[in-house]
């Protein structure tokens, strides 16, 4: 399958992040379990892509979102490319592939009053590691608006509390420098303490650990969050890139401008962030609408 061989190709020819390679991993041999299981064979370079469309089809009858059966698709092209370019393979199976449609989804941002709610949560609650652990990460979530696998891959090493700052390494392995508020500065100090009681305090140790001593995972962050807001909303979608939504959303309606907050939210480009001002537009024509004698009767 050549998988050690396009892994050295994503990591130092494509340059993408140990994290985008494992990805890409994992989707190729997902797909090499598939044709193992229902073509007997995992010899990917004998692939059709009739073999790839019956893929698609069966995630797509098991309710895999469009979003994620393109990024597995993604994976594939990239490793059939890659066969290409090592002459292993001569026609690309995935040559008439196209993506398909994603449907365009506005995400409604919890509230203020709901992040706060939940917030209440721990008032008084927080006499043990597991529940400052649990504070903290929702801490960091929404005053950071960093991403899930971001907050995951944190060390103690990427705190400088003297500095009131914390460091993440972003998409493509891109670090940037983060401002912690005061009262967060406080709860890590308080769950430093616990957390030197438990476990060895080293730079390059994971900042946060399962009840079991273990790094935490991204479908533990995913759990803890639905835990969580699921007591304070409604809404049918919740998860932490809701709470880094709500994040943008709370800061641009109390006047962040849109550039500050790309630059917090580590986007490339301003077009990637101006999906978060819809919410703060409604809000700002509700205002509008109360506040302008024009429209008062």
């Amino acid at each position: 399958m050549y998988i050690n061989e396009f892994k050295d190709y994503l990591l130092f020819e494509r340059n993408y992040s140990e994290l985008t390679v494992r990805a890409y991993v994992d989707d190729v041999v997902a797909f090499s379990v598939f044709c193992k299981d229902e073509y007997g064979s995992t010899d990917l370079v004998k692939v059709a892509y009739g073999e790839i469309r019956q893929w698609i089809v069966l995630m797509v009858g098991q309710l895999v979102s469009n979003r994620s059966i393109n990024r597995k698709m993604s994976s594939l092209k990239a490793y059939y490319v890659f066969l290409q370019k090592i002459e292993i393979l001569q026609v690309n199976p995935m040559a008439r592939h196209k993506a398909l449609k994603l449907t365009s989804k506005t995400k409604i941002p919890f509230s203020e009053v709901e992040v706060l709610d939940v917030f209440e949560f721990f008032e008084g609650e927080l006499s043990d590691f597991s529940q400052l652990r649990d504070r903290l990460i929702i801490e960091l979530l929404y005053t950071t608006g960093m991403r899930r696998i971001e907050l995951v891959e944190l060390s103690i090493g990427s705190l400088d509390l003297s500095s009131k700052t914390i460091k993440v390494l972003g998409k493509r392995s891109k670090e940037r420098i983060l401002p912690l508020l005061a009262v967060t500065v406080s709860l890590l100090r308080r769950y430093l303490d616990e957390y030197r009681r438990l476990y060895d305090f080293v730079l390059e140790a994971p900042l946060f650990k399962t009840d079991k001593g273990v790094k935490i995972y991204e479908n533990f962050v995913f759990r803890l969050i639905n835990t969580y807001f699921r007591k304070v909303t409604v809404k049918n979608s919740v998860s932490p890139h809701v709470l880094r939504h709500s994040f943008a959303t709370h800061l641009l309606n109390n006047g962040a401008d849109l550039n500050s907050v790309k630059e917090l939210l580590g986007h490339s480009s301003l077009a990637a962030t101006q999906v978060y001002t819809h919410n703060s537009i409604a809000q700002l024509s509700q205002v509008y609408k109360k506040a302008h004698p024009r429209n008062k009767k």
